[in-house]
């Protein structure tokens, strides 16, 4: 994998967060977990806590994320805790999806991608949820000020509309916008939405 500034930024704080033993559900992936059944993708999933909950609900958990730091720790918690997880590092830039699931979670990664990179992994995460499964999908949004964990040339702020847009004719189950203050007074603006995909 090729050095990017984004995933040095979550891979040293991924390390610093292990020695807090940071294992509580963030706001965004408490609002998903509600939704999740059967086969789960959790496309970027950092530290695993959401892909541990929802094998602790039952769920069968492909963990996917390209921290060495954090699939490490999601492995070693998941045999710890015998939850159903296989945890894998992985470039998601350009992830050669093999099969469908009927959830797909997505938190926080799109927008350190190039917009076209951005489009183009959403849209394949959207063909790969089974129908009558669902998409949770979480972006920082055109508004947001704080820009330090960005690679410089390689993010998207999507537009507010964005989601909304790009899930037509799936059936909205939830959608929502949150603001974070962020160091120096900057702000994180977030879209999380949660969509079903139409039944076959």
């Amino acid at each position: 994998m090729t050095a990017n500034k984004s995933i040095d930024f979550f891979d040293a704080q991924f390390r610093r967060e292990l020695k807090d033993a940071a294992v509580k559900l963030n706001p965004f992936e408490a609002v998903a977990i509600p939704y999740l059944r059967g086969d789960v993708l959790d496309f970027g999933c950092g530290l695993g806590n959401l892909a541990i909950a929802a094998a602790q609900t039952g769920c069968k958990v492909t963990a996917l994320d390209a921290s060495p730091a954090a699939i490490e720790h999601v492995r070693l918690r998941a045999a710890a805790e015998g939850a159903c997880v296989s945890a894998s590092v992985a470039d998601l830039r350009d992830y050669a999806m093999a099969g469908d699931y009927d959830s797909i979670v997505c938190i926080g990664l799109l927008m350190f991608f190039d917009c076209a990179t951005a489009f183009k992994v959403l849209s394949q995460l959207q063909s790969h949820v089974r129908p009558g499964g669902v998409a949770v999908i979480n972006v920082l949004v055109e508004g947001t000020t704080y820009m330090d964990m960005f690679e410089p040339s390689s993010h998207c702020l999507f537009a507010p509309s964005e989601m909304l847009d790009r899930f037509k004719g799936w059936r909205i189950e939830h959608s929502e916008f949150s603001d974070f203050d962020a160091p120096q007074g900057a702000l994180k603006r977030f879209s999380t939405i949660v969509a079903r995909k139409p039944a076959a």
